[in-house]
């Protein structure tokens, strides 16, 4: 979402679609945040209320996750290995995230002595049981960031996370039996938009109405060699998305139009390759902080602030702190990626690599 294993210049635009996909999840929580709920947001009303942006942003990130995460795995062949990687993407950044949170904004909003705000064991709770990705606590003592609906809530960003690396451990857990093959992934596909649509399969909760999307990049995956990327199928896939806010399928139909379109634009080869990446793979950094952020420039305007001037603040502040974060908590955990294991003599050679897209996925 490196540098120890440098993968060869990168020939996709993955590093600005993930960018725009956290400035989406930014605008969203721009309205919940200055108005309490996301009622005027142009999604909401131009889909007839079936997705904000913010889901687009979230679907956008899982989609290119199941791309790359896919690649990774078929890359690294090490089970092990392969879950490393993924844990010192993920989490280095995100306990940094908590403890500021936790002990830089919370001390300077709580209505509390600090004494007695540090001596709540609501405080380390919520550092703990969010690094664990567990985010039934969600609030910190004494801290109302704004006077509405979510403003208890410190970072509503993170929630999406626990489903991330579940889907990381089924990629491990897949590899590993060796069904990474297409037939799977096309029925994992097929379970996740029936998530959408069976009632019955509700038991898989969240992770199976995020499933379809991180499903569909493991697909597209497996078909990118095989000239899946046209123009009459874009336009094809662009005219059904369309069509779904009128057919109320917005969501349940965007893993396959959305999913489509966005693998597209990343490999299309009449777009410039935007160096999006050229100050640091931001686009985690920008996710976890921006909430937070966001709440505090609201906090700031003492609840004054509207949508439009807390998304055009909170975006360049929240990248100079996935800036920071980038190069002082989360490039360097990657560095301490484990290195390949040597073959052992006369061990079987794994099959040549997928081209390594990105390390940072």
């Amino acid at each position: 979402m490196l540098q120890s294993e440098r993968a060869p210049a990168r020939d996709n635009n993955f590093d600005v679609l993930r960018l725009v996909a956290a400035a989406m999840v930014i605008f969203t929580h721009s309205f919940f945040i200055a108005e309490g709920n996301e009622a005027h947001e142009p999604l909401v009303w131009l889909s007839g209320r079936q997705a904000q942006l913010g889901h687009v942003g979230v679907f956008i990130f899982f989609i290119i996750s199941g791309f790359l995460v896919t690649e990774s795995y078929e890359s690294t062949g090490e089970p092990l290995r392969f879950l490393a990687k993924r844990a010192l993407r993920i989490f280095p950044g995100l306990f940094a995230a908590l403890l500021v949170v936790a002990f830089v904004i919370g001390p300077i909003v709580t209505t509390l002595p600090l004494g007695d705000y540090l001596g709540r064991d609501q405080v380390y709770a919520y550092v703990v049981g969010n690094t664990l990705l567990n985010t039934t606590t969600h609030e910190l003592p004494g801290v109302l960031l704004v006077n509405n609906p979510v403003g208890l809530e410190v970072n509503g960003s993170l929630w999406t996370l626990r489903y991330e690396f579940m889907m990381y451990l089924m990629v491990m857990a897949l590899g590993a039996l060796r069904l990474l093959d297409l037939r799977v992934l096309l029925g994992l596909l097929a379970l996740g938009l029936a998530c959408h649509h069976v009632e019955a399969l509700g038991v898989l909760d969240t992770f199976g109405w995020l499933l379809p999307f991180f499903a569909m990049g493991m697909v597209m995956a497996k078909l990118k060699d095989r000239r899946v990327f046209d123009d009459r199928i874009a336009l094809a896939a662009l005219l059904g998305l369309a069509l779904t806010t009128t057919f109320g399928q917005f969501i349940a139909l965007f893993p396959l139009f959305g999913g489509y379109l966005t693998l597209f634009l990343a490999f299309d080869r009449r777009l410039p390759v935007l160096r999006a990446a050229r100050f640091g793979d931001l686009s985690y950094g920008i996710y976890i902080y921006g909430w937070p952020v966001t709440a505090m420039l609201m906090y700031a305007s003492d609840g004054t602030a509207r949508w439009w001037q807390l998304f055009f603040l909170a975006m360049p502040l929240a990248a100079l702190v996935a800036f920071v974060s980038w190069h002082l908590i989360e490039a360097p955990a990657l560095r301490l990626k484990p290195g390949r294991a040597a073959a052992l003599p006369g061990a079987p050679r794994l099959a040549p690599a997928l081209p390594r897209r990105s390390e940072t996925a």
